[in-house]
């Protein structure tokens, strides 16, 4: 399988079309909301998160943008649920790590489940982006929050 081909796994087209967490919640209780867009292909989300302490209670989003934006979104929404900041905070690092090593660094599939189909996009600095929107939303929603 091509580089390119790996980009648009079974998986990453699942998740784009049956996205988890899609749809914001109502704005109630202790939450946050972070719009991000991505300038080079107009990618857009709107991450809303609500927290009890550190507990995240739930992410919720909508947005519009390619199959890797999306799917990443829904991946994310599925791993954080259940997390504390710290650990969302360490997963977002650790993504973003791998995301920027153009392949030297790979997720594995015990910490990053689903989004461990991400991999390939490491390898295409343009995509990068697209598939770190939700995760930088969810950054910025949880230090807000």
């Amino acid at each position: 399988m091509s580089g390119l081909d790996g980009l648009y796994q079974e998986l990453i087209l699942d998740h784009s079309r049956a996205r988890d967490g899609f749809g914001l919640a109502p704005e109630e209780g202790a939450c946050a909301t972070s719009y991000q867009r991505n300038p080079v292909c107009g990618d857009e989300i709107t991450l809303r998160v609500r927290v009890d302490g550190d507990a995240i209670l739930d992410v919720t989003w909508e947005g519009e943008g390619c199959s890797i934006s999306q799917a990443s979104a829904s991946m994310l929404t599925g791993l954080v649920d259940g997390l504390d900041r710290p650990a969302a905070t360490e997963l977002i690092a650790r993504f973003r790590e791998a995301l920027r090593s153009r392949g030297q660094i790979e997720l594995d599939e015990d910490t990053f489940g689903d989004a461990a189909a991400l991999n390939g996009v490491s390898k295409f600095t343009a995509r990068v982006k697209c598939a770190m929107l939700a995760w930088v939303a969810l950054e910025d929603a949880l230090a807000r929050a």
